[in-house]
């Protein structure tokens, strides 16, 4: 038989959630995996859900003690079918949470703050959710500045968090208008471009990439300081745009060492 104290704490978390998530600098925060990467980098967490608390437990001791502690502080229990009611497309750990976007103010007065020590990233008019997320995933990895989006896409889509595995606050994500972007030398990655080897990129640099469809603007194109491409063999029409972005930067961290 349920506890009727069982049943009132569970009504109250979801309250407490629905609430959390009606707030506009909400971020959900999708799996158990983005959960830690949010906690170890600093993000505000507000709620925890599991449908496995033990299991919750057992994934913290093993892939990241570090936070463990805060993990299960946080974590409420509730059943299984009570996450796929609040999330869209449960993470097979069966962990959710809602974590407070960081401060678009202060993440732009970073973005431009020169000196900088690594790269900006810029991805001009991207299409696709996913590969949002995996750039993401790869400046927050080569411990770029930051990532910055033009266009329509939303860099904090609940699908580009999830695919950067919650790294987006272990690196600054600004959506900006093309005439926007922070100081630095552009260069764009372009097929017509020079061999990008033949390039020591700066650390102020503005890495430039377009969709594989479409390519950079012209705008950017004709603001470029210099265009790059990324040595391909004849007849592959592209590469993918995450692993473009990896590329550019790990020529960029080779460049230093």
């Amino acid at each position: 038989m349920t506890n009727h104290d069982d049943l009132d704490d569970l009504a109250a978390a979801l309250r407490r959630w629905r609430t959390a998530a009606e707030e506009p600098a909400t971020v959900l925060i999708d799996g158990f995996h983005a959960l830690k990467h949010t906690l170890r980098f600093g993000g505000e967490v507000r709620q925890v859900l599991t449908s496995d608390r033990e299991h919750l437990a057992e994934l913290a001791a093993e892939l990241a003690p570090d936070v463990a502690a805060a993990v299960l502080a946080a974590a409420v229990e509730v059943p299984a079918a009570t996450v796929r009611e609040l999330v869209p497309r449960p993470h097979p750990t069966g962990v959710a949470a809602l974590a407070r976007r960081p401060d678009p103010a202060q993440a732009l007065a970073r973005l431009r703050t020169l000196p900088r020590q690594a790269p900006v990233v810029v991805l001009d008019n991207p299409r696709n959710l996913g590969n949002v997320g995996a750039v993401v995933r790869l400046a927050a990895g080569f411990g770029a500045t930051g990532v910055v989006t033009t266009g329509d896409l939303d860099p904090w889509h609940p699908t580009v968090v999830r695919a950067g595995a919650g790294l987006h606050f272990a690196t600054d994500v600004a959506h900006l208008a093309a005439d926007q972007l922070p100081p630095g030398p552009l260069f764009v990655l372009d097929p017509e471009g020079s061999d990008i080897h033949s390039v020591r990129l700066p650390d102020d640099a503005l890495l430039v990439f377009g969709s594989e469809r479409h390519g950079v603007s012209q705008e950017l194109r004709s603001r470029a300081d210099a265009l790059l491409a990324i040595p391909m063999r004849p007849l592959v029409s592209s590469f993918n745009l995450a692993t473009s972005v990896g590329m550019g930067l790990f020529h960029w961290q080779s460049g230093h060492r």
